[in-house]
């Protein structure tokens, strides 16, 4: 799958010889693995200039190093994007570094699920925090980078990561869902603030890619925050897996989820010179479920 992916982008690339970021600055949240690893080699490969931010700085680095090693220019700004410092903190280091901000992929972000009578505030809270509050900051910390009008306009765009969930709802996600939710809302109002000074602003909600958050809870995977550690992926999952038949993916046409590189070229298409008049909307990832 990557290499049609590869493939996909050099179609694309032949109009834009240097790629289609080429020049460009993009930061890049949860950029040390998944979805946000994907996009971040996707955009230094159509010629941005990459700011991966990843609470693991080891993951992050390493994504840094791929980067460079294929040619691209990059660097890694780790840390807790729910933290009070973070926004100014990542927004002072890409200035510093490269001058300017051309994109950011609110990609950070995962899942705490409970059924709404077992849910406590705080499991509610912090999902808010990371998907609702920790972009708005992000996004208004830049706002001085965005906000701007020139004679040459630059491209530049806001991507935010939502979900089916916050689209249709789904068990044992009340937080997530309500907060993938406001995510919409707040793009939506972002493009028609920031629209006058060229800013794109839009949404892409994904439904099933294939990343640790989709994987079995079994597998162990957790990540920190606020000093707890929090389990992700999906209950069962192996066992699922295990009984699937052709029927499994019944809802989604193409029969199967997406691949994290594939989720990455929605946010390509978004933040290029092809999506230049598309503001405000939601781009739906799923497969086909949206038709």
């Amino acid at each position: 799958m990557a290499s049609r992916l590869a493939q996909v982008s050099g179609h694309l690339s032949n109009a834009h010889g240097r790629g289609l970021l080429s020049g460009e600055v993009a930061i890049i949240t949860g950029g040390g693995q998944g979805i946000g690893r994907s996009a971040a080699l996707l955009f230094a490969k159509e010629g941005a200039k990459v700011v991966v931010s990843d609470i693991d700085a080891k993951k992050a680095a390493a994504v840094v190093d791929e980067i460079k090693a294929a040619g691209g220019d990059a660097i890694y700004v780790a840390g807790d994007v729910g933290a009070d410092d973070f926004p100014q903190t990542i927004v002072d280091a890409t200035v510093k570094q490269y001058g300017k901000i051309n994109h950011i992929v609110n990609n950070a972000g995962f899942t705490h699920d409970k059924m709404i009578h077992t849910m406590p505030d705080e499991t509610y809270d912090i999902i808010m925090k990371i998907h609702v509050r920790a972009p708005f900051r992000l996004i208004r910390a830049a706002a001085p980078y965005f906000r701007v009008k020139s004679n040459t306009p630059e491209n530049r765009s806001i991507i935010n990561v939502s979900s089916t969930s916050g689209l249709h709802g789904n068990v044992g996600q009340a937080n997530y869902a309500a907060a993938k939710s406001a995510v919409v809302g707040l793009t939506k109002t972002i493009a028609k603030e920031w629209g006058p000074f060229g800013v794109r602003a839009n949404t892409i909600a994904y439904g099933l890619v294939h990343t640790r958050l989709t994987a079995a809870k079994e597998d162990g995977a957790t990540i920190e925050i606020d000093g707890q550690k929090v389990a992700l992926g999906i209950p069962g999952a192996k066992q699922r897996a295990a009984a699937q038949t052709v029927n499994a993916f019944v809802d989604i046409p193409l029969q199967r989820g997406a691949t994290a590189d594939e989720a990455a070229a929605g946010m390509l298409f978004l933040a290029s010179p092809l999506a230049s008049y598309v503001t405000g909307h939601t781009l739906e990832v799923t497969g086909g479920r949206g038709i």
